[in-house]
């Protein structure tokens, strides 16, 4: 495949977040391109991964003027498109995409997350999507008839099914696939930040990410090879203003939700997003929820990074790096 648009698209891209490892053999076929280019509301960057897994060959980050993209579900997200184009043109400058295939990373409040209990779901895509579309119909902002839905099944507790649904409204994917193919790339998987960087995290036991981008925090707990939580919220601040009780307001109804349902509590926490306070929110999360708490440069996946591409994980550039995690290499 070499355009993946469309309900196919986001299908096969949510596939390879690398969480399921015993997943069925044509799925290990989908793309994995070697160039991955972020879009968020603070920056964009592009990365190029060498042939040696975990390799950074190339990479280029230019900041966008504020507001020029206003990451929302339902609403335009690229209301300066000129900006944002010609603040991609110079990354492309330094990393050459034109005429390549791209993985594309979006921000992570274009792509809702649901985890669903299921007793039975058929394997086949034509029969599966409209009970999916049916369970997803009163949990989204907008119509999901105009939406692309991807999925995978996972085992959830005591053995049963669930399946990972992630839902983006067609249109809002469009509009940053446009700026891409406006300059001679070629979108062929389309995945959210969060999700790209997911494959950094520790294989054993339950891992907490607690990722800030810009004023969005994404909540994420995943134990062994699955999904367990997966909570986003709107801050009211950036990680300069805002405060710690915040975070932890936000972080804690994720942790009792987990530990009420696996009876059990996580293993470790990872931070990212914070900046310069990155150890006074760790400080904060490690004190009240009493657990070890590290940077992602400390991640299992990290470990498996060259110099060059360990340095992008303090810089709000985990996704990239997660990308090069994910079969990308």
């Amino acid at each position: 495949m070499t355009n993946l648009t469309g309900m196919e698209g986001l299908q096969a891209q949510f596939y390879q977040i690398g969480l399921v490892r015993r997943i069925d053999s044509w799925l290990h076929k989908m793309p994995h391109p070697g160039i991955v280019v972020e879009v968020s509301g603070q920056h964009v960057a592009a990365a190029r991964w060498g042939k040696i897994r975990g390799h950074l060959d190339e990479v280029a980050v230019q900041l966008l003027p504020a507001g020029a993209i206003m990451p929302s579900p339902v609403e335009t997200n690229v209301t300066q498109p000129d900006g944002v184009r010609s603040a991609l043109r110079r990354v492309f400058n330094s990393v050459p995409a034109t005429g390549a295939h791209v993985a594309l990373l979006v921000p992570d409040p274009c792509v809702r997350v649901f985890i669903l209990p299921f007793d039975n779901l058929p394997r086949g895509a034509a029969d599966a999507l409209p009970l999916l579309r049916w369970r997803l119909k009163k949990s989204v902002p907008f119509d999901v008839e105009e939406t692309v839905v991807s999925w995978m099944r996972q085992e959830g507790r005591n053995g049963s099914l669930e399946v990972v649904a992630s839902v983006a409204r067609q249109s809002i994917i469009r509009e940053y696939e446009e700026l891409v193919e406006s300059l001679g790339a070629h979108p062929s998987v389309v995945l959210s930040s969060t999700l790209a960087t997911l494959p950094l995290l520790e294989d054993d036991g339950a891992t907490l990410l607690v990722r800030l981008c810009g004023k969005m925090l994404t909540t994420v707990i995943v134990r062994g090879g699955g999904l367990c939580v997966y909570r986003s919220s709107e801050m009211r601040a950036e990680a300069a203003s805002l405060e710690p009780q915040a975070v932890l307001d936000e972080v804690f109804p994720a942790l009792a939700y987990y530990q009420d349902s696996w009876n059990s509590t996580v293993d470790r926490a990872r931070l990212t997003g914070f900046g310069a306070r990155e150890e006074l929110f760790a400080q904060a999360l490690s004190a009240e929820a009493g657990v070890t708490v590290g940077s992602m440069s400390a991640t299992q996946g990290a470990s498996r990074l060259d110099r060059a591409a360990k340095d992008l994980l303090p810089h709000g550039l985990d996704a990239l790096a997660g990308w090069a995690m994910n079969g990308a290499a």
